[in-house]
């Protein structure tokens, strides 16, 4: 799987997205829906003060100037709500040469300000000045500006992917369960233009992934669908957005936008899938229909194939509650698409049957058998072979399916009529009457005058597809990004669940050219084997503390090795090193020998003696040594570089005692 790498500065084009002034027909669209979502809100505060007066008053006089209130409100907010209908039912921007799809409208959001939360959480949790975090800040918030006007191509995808995948790094250092932040994420129904306020970042990174399928889908719809290349991004696109929309219910289960409920998003998953079935037909039929009997029967069960996920797509928009939010326009173009395609199917099966007779040179067994594969049961239970060979028995059954493709094309083009948004599309219109034209000029063709109206009814063609469109996870939602807040420290240490003390600053000094401990781990390093009678564990260091700097040098991302060249050259005064503690006290733990030991194990060992200094101890092995004298014991906890010396200088220097020569 390809991983796309985005670095902590991302290039222009990829961190400022489109410029939302810019004259376009989608940012055009985006314009009118950002603004008629601020009405629709400013209409239902309305609404809301309106109704909390009626429950207060009981003034007759006050409570019919507000009834009278609430009706022009309501009336407002319907008008409102059908020109956002409009809007998700404009596909005139993006197609006009095929039978238009259906792409979803980017979900709106107001702008957040992290600042001064972020600010003060650093502050408080990390013990730095949240001042000096002013340009990670600006980052982030420039980075969600970029993601409100993403390109419409894949760059745009990696836009909002990187963003999704910066949310689970903050998410990390600065939210926790049991504290709020005072962050709040304000994001309007794609569908009905209801705001939705959380403090959740759950609603931040589900409408990030809505938008990143809504973004396939107009992708997919803006694609050439004239030529194979086109076709292909089209098909690819629309998987991709099924397979965002299926993680999406997958992961967030409880989300409080009704455009991402599961029951929604189950429909979006299948319209998506349609759409990219029908794409598939289309590029099958590209370069041309052959007449010849088999490519006949095979492209009947294809278009059988959509019109059924067709079918199932307008079933799901009829349920309630989708139906109550679902466009009119929608639903009656999965409907329109149903009739359609399926007459498609029933006008090849007739063609293969009423212009193909079988010859003695054809291959019989293989016709009968693609034949019998065709229906569920056969037409007046004839068997397959006598259909074939017997001509007006085929010239029955193929003017059979003919009256029902003619019949399904007049009920689309019927139902096209019913809706106000289909009949502007002109497109739509003629390739409805162009079929319409071509299924009655057969039908007329192959009826003889006076001859003996037959009304049987053509049997249902078994949807059948070599490529079954399906729900696919697009390589670029798995983005990898620098933190923006790596300064903080390693996240594994330095996040918002962990807690430790504030940084303490102790002294350390050689004592026999010894410091009296060692260090473990990488980035943050820990103490550990701490001499209880050092210098450095009389001035506060205690087994299990975090170095996070020595002297004015910060350390928190370095490793044992790292640190070490920093505490070798510590003189005969010392240096000032800061650590912090965690609070939890099973971190405190350190191994040795793979047995755990703790500075209260070592404090035991003293507990007969009352004059603890006067005994002799055996010191500990110190930051450097520890690794040679227990080689045989337990594995080191780093491994360093050689370098260009001798052996015997690199064996001295990584092993024994910090010394001043």
């Amino acid at each position: 799987m390809q991983i796309f790498t985005v670095s902590l500065f991302l290039s222009l084009s990829l961190s400022q997205g489109c410029n939302p002034l810019a004259e376009t027909g989608r940012s055009k669209l985006q314009n009118q829906r950002a603004s008629l979502n601020q009405q629709i809100i400013k209409e239902m505060r309305m609404r809301a003060g309106a109704e909390n007066l009626l429950k207060a008053t009981s003034n007759n006089k006050v409570r019919d100037m507000v009834v009278l209130e609430l009706s022009y409100v309501n009336s407002n907010l319907q008008l409102l709500m059908e020109q956002l209908e409009g809007l998700n039912s404009s596909v005139e921007v993006y197609q006009n040469l095929n039978i238009p799809l259906i792409p979803l409208g980017l979900k709106e959001t107001k702008e957040v300000d992290f600042s001064v939360p972020f600010k003060d959480f650093i502050l408080e949790h990390y013990s730095e000045d949240g001042a000096n975090f002013q340009d990670e800040i600006d980052d982030l918030m420039d980075l969600r500006q970029a993601c409100r006007t993403p390109s419409r191509n894949e760059a745009g995808v990696q836009l909002l992917s990187s963003y999704v995948a910066h949310l689970s790094l903050v998410e990390s250092r600065f939210f926790t369960p049991n504290r709020q932040m005072g962050i709040f994420f304000t994001w309007y129904d794609s569908f009905t233009g209801v705001p939705v306020c959380q403090q959740n970042l759950s609603l931040e990174k589900a409408s990030l992934l809505f938008n990143t399928a809504a973004l396939y889908t107009q992708i997919g719809t803006r694609s050439d669908r004239q030529t194979f290349s086109g076709l292909e991004e089209a098909i690819a696109a629309f998987q991709k957005s099924a397979g965002v929309l299926h993680q999406l219910k997958e992961t967030f289960t409880h989300t409080p936008s009704y455009d991402m409920s599961p029951a929604m998003l189950s429909m979006l998953i299948k319209m998506m899938l349609a759409q990219a079935q029908e794409c598939l037909f289309e590029k099958i039929a590209l370069s041309g229909i052959r007449n010849e009997f088999f490519m006949l029967l095979r492209m009947a069960q294809e278009a059988a194939k959509v019109g059924e996920v067709y079918d199932q797509v307008y079933q799901s928009m009829i349920q309630t509650p989708i139906k109550d939010n679902v466009p009119f326009f929608w639903s009656t173009m999965a409907q329109v698409k149903t009739y359609h395609y399926c007459s498609l199917a029933h006008y090849f099966v007739s063609t293969a049957l009423l212009d193909h007779q079988l010859k003695p040179s054809d291959d019989e067994d293989k016709q009968e058998k693609a034949l019998s594969q065709l229906y569920d049961t056969m037409p007046d239970g004839r068997s397959p072979l006598d259909i074939l060979r017997d001509k007006e028995e085929r010239r029955r059954i193929g003017k059979a399916h003919l009256r029902r493709a003619i019949m399904n094309q007049e009920e689309a083009l019927r139902i096209q009529g019913l809706c106000r948004h289909l009949r502007n599309i002109d497109i739509l219109k003629d390739i409805l009457q162009a079929s319409l034209k071509r299924s009655l000029a057969k039908f007329e063709h192959n009826t003889t005058e006076g001859e003996f109206t037959d009304y049987m009814e053509a049997p249902d063609i078994i949807s059948k597809t070599e490529h079954r469109a399906e729900p696919e996870l697009p390589a670029a939602t798995k983005v990898k990004v620098k933190d923006f807040f790596h300064r903080l420290g390693p996240l594994s240490v330095f996040s918002a669940k962990q807690r430790w003390t504030a940084p303490r600053t102790v002294r350390l000094k050689m004592e026999d050219r010894d410091l009296g401990f060692t260090l473990k781990g990488d980035a943050p390093v820990q103490i550990q084997s701490l001499d209880p009678l050092c210098y450095a564990a009389m001035e506060g260091l205690k087994e299990g503390d975090y170095l996070v700097a020595v002297g004015d040098t910060d350390c928190k991302c370095m490793g044992v090795s790292d640190v070490i060249k920093l505490l070798k050259d510590v003189d005969e005064e010392g240096v000032d090193i800061k650590v912090v503690s965690m609070m939890d006290s099973s971190s405190h733990a350190t191994y040795s020998g793979g047995l755990p030991k703790t500075y209260s194990m070592i404090c035991l060992a003293f507990d007969d003696d009352k004059n603890p200094k006067a005994r002799k101890v055996a010191k500990k092995p110190s930051l450097l040594s520890w690794g040679l004298k227990n080689k045989h014991k337990s594995a080191s906890t780093q491994s360093l570089p050689t370098g260009d010396y001798t052996y015997d200088m690199v064996f001295l220097w990584l092993y024994l005692p910090i010394r001043i020569l």
